[in-house]
C-alpha cells in the first residue's frame, strides 16, 4: 500500500481543560508497567521484565469513559478521509493513558497484530477485526519535558526520507492519526515527564 499521506495531524484540537481533565483522571487510578508482545497478561520475572524494558519502559493506565471518545472522535473520522485512507471501522479499543518519565522510551514498532483477535466470549466485540487506525495525542506541555519525540519510519513506503520526526504532535492538546501498520517510536525521555493519550480503532480485514 502506498500512502499518499503517511499520517494527519491536528493542532492543539484537544482543549486543554480537557487535556487535563485526562491527565487528573488518570493519575487517580493505579498504573502499571506497560507491556507488549509475549509478555502480555502474565506475571513477569525480574528476567523478563528487564528484558521487557529494553523495547518499551512507560506507566500505563486502561481508560474507558465516553467522554474522552467524544472529544477524538470526530477527529479520527475526518482523518480517515482526509488523507484518502477511508478505512472501515467501527470499534475503538481503550483508551491508554501513558506515562513516560526520564529514561523512559517505547523502541520501534507498529500496532497492527499479525491475526485477527480471536473471539473471548459471545459478547466479543473484538472478534475477526484488526488495528486499523491509531491516533496520539499529547496531554503534555513541550516545556515539560525533553526527549519523547514521536518518530515515524515508513520502511515499506516509497520514500527517500524514511525516518520522520512527527513535531507536529508537540503542542499540548495536538493530535496525529495514522495507519496502525505504519512503524514509529517514542525516544528516550530526556527529562521531566511526557502524558499521552493512545487509542487503537479495529475493523474487519480488508475493508
Amino acid at each position: 500500500m502506498n500512502l499518499q499521506n503517511y499520517y494527519w495531524y491536528f493542532n492543539k484540537a484537544i482543549p486543554e481543560r480537557i487535556c487535563d481533565d485526562i491527565v487528573k483522571y488518570g493519575n487517580l487510578k493505579k498504573q502499571k508497567l506497560a507491556v507488549t508482545g509475549p509478555y502480555q497478561e502474565k506475571k513477569l520475572s525480574n528476567t523478563q521484565i528487564k528484558n521487557l524494558k529494553k523495547v518499551r519502559d512507560s506507566n500505563i493506565v486502561w481508560l474507558n469513559d465516553s467522554w474522552i471518545y467524544k472529544e477524538i472522535h470526530p477527529y479520527i473520522s475526518f482523518a480517515n478521509k482526509a488523507a484518502g485512507w477511508n478505512f472501515n471501522w467501527d470499534y475503538s479499543e481503550s483508551c491508554q493513558f501513558t506515562k513516560y518519565k526520564k529514561g523512559q522510551y517505547y523502541d520501534w514498532h507498529n500496532d497492527s497484530w499479525d491475526q485477527p483477535y480471536k473471539k473471548q466470549n459471545s459478547d466479543d466485540v473484538f472478534h475477526n477485526k484488526i488495528r486499523k487506525l491509531s491516533v496520539t495525542v499529547s496531554l503534555s506541555d513541550p516545556k515539560d519535558y525533553e526527549g519523547g519525540e514521536l518518530e515515524f519510519d515508513f520502511r515499506n513506503q516509497a520514500t527517500k526520507n524514511k525516518k520522520i520526526k512527527c513535531t507536529e504532535i508537540l503542542p499540548k492538546g495536538s493530535l496525529v492519526v495514522f495507519p496502525s501498520f505504519v512503524w514509529h517510536r517514542v525516544c528516550p525521555i530526556k527529562s521531566g515527564e511526557r502524558n499521552s493519550l493512545v487509542i487503537w480503532n479495529l475493523g474487519y480485514p480488508f475493508k
